[in-house]
């Protein structure tokens, strides 16, 4: 029971920071009907952005001991960083394909992606790099429990990410235009909603929570590398159609169960199998509810 339990723990842990990817992947699609498969690279380069800033601030050296502000730090910095290149990226590659097919769209985040990972290798080099160490790590026991202190950061700030998505997408104009967009984007602009400006907005938001995650995963497991994001991006968009593709809170319990699923599979299996699960899970949402655990059949008139 107590395996368990500490598998339990290790999985919401690990799925938090799929959530947060997978959240980017939903509100995308959301908004456009795009699979942006570009944005497990730039949770990449979120992480990259991060191990710079945590060496700028001496983060782990002598001269500076590790702190919760370093790691405030480091996150707000590289969030804004990573917002910036969503905007660049829906600025320049996507809104110039805005009205020609939706397979074009797709070809072209197909290529963005390997146009980060490659221009990764170039300028970060293709070696792994350990994450500078932003907070020391200790461990707390709670019962039959024990965990560390990050695994409780990466919960905590992954919920606070969460619950200020949940604010600006239900409290807030720009939210109530992202959700009129989501429904139709014509009668959104007969309303004299920005359509351009919402969609921007969608796709800075979504990548500054994928540079969350990178920085959670540099915490949790401080090797970062610039094809880091291909299989976090991969799981993160499993996680996104087991929830239903386009549902926030979907796409967080999506995440939250490939997190659970990985970690007993690890625990009960073998680490071998840790990523074939995440396909065994697609083939059977795909089988048998196609539209996720949150999603809903729409009718189309014909």
């Amino acid at each position: 029971m107590s395996q368990f339990v500490q598998q339990l723990v290790n999985g919401l842990s690990l799925g938090a920071i799929y959530a947060l990817i997978a959240l980017g992947y939903t509100m995308v699609y959301g908004i456009l009907r795009l699979i942006n498969f570009a944005h497990g690279d730039v949770y990449m380069v979120g992480a990259f952005v991060g191990y710079y800033l945590g060496r700028i601030l001496n983060a782990g050296a002598a001269s500076s001991s590790p702190s919760v502000l370093n790691f405030f730090l480091v996150l707000g910095g590289s969030m804004g960083a990573c917002a910036l290149l969503g905007w660049v990226l829906e600025r320049s590659a996507y809104r110039p394909l805005r009205k020609a097919p939706r397979l074009n769209a797709l070809i072209t985040a197909i290529g963005i992606s390997l146009l980060l990972e490659n221009l990764g290798q170039l300028i970060f080099g293709a070696d792994p790099k350990d994450f500078p160490t932003l907070v020391e790590r200790t461990s707390l026991s709670v019962g039959i429990v024990t965990f560390s202190n990050i695994q409780l950061i990466v919960i905590v700030t992954a919920i606070v990410l969460m619950l200020g998505l949940q604010y600006i997408v239900h409290r807030t104009k720009m939210g109530t235009a992202m959700r009129a967009v989501s429904f139709s984007h014509d009668a959104s602009g007969l309303m004299g909603i920005n359509i351009h400006r919402v969609i921007s907005f969608t796709f800075v938001l979504g990548s500054a929570l994928a540079a969350a995650a990178g920085i959670l995963v540099g915490l949790y497991n401080p090797k970062i590398d610039p094809l880091m994001g291909i299989m976090p991006g991969l799981k993160a968009f499993v996680a996104a159609v087991l929830g239903g593709i386009g549902n926030i809170p979907g796409a967080i319990v999506g995440g939250l169960i490939m997190g659970v699923a990985e970690t007993l599979t690890i625990g009960y299996l073998s680490s071998t199998y840790r990523d074939a699960i995440t396909f065994v899970i697609l083939v059977a949402v795909l089988l048998f509810r196609p539209t996720g655990l949150f999603g809903t059949t729409a009718r189309a008139k014909v």
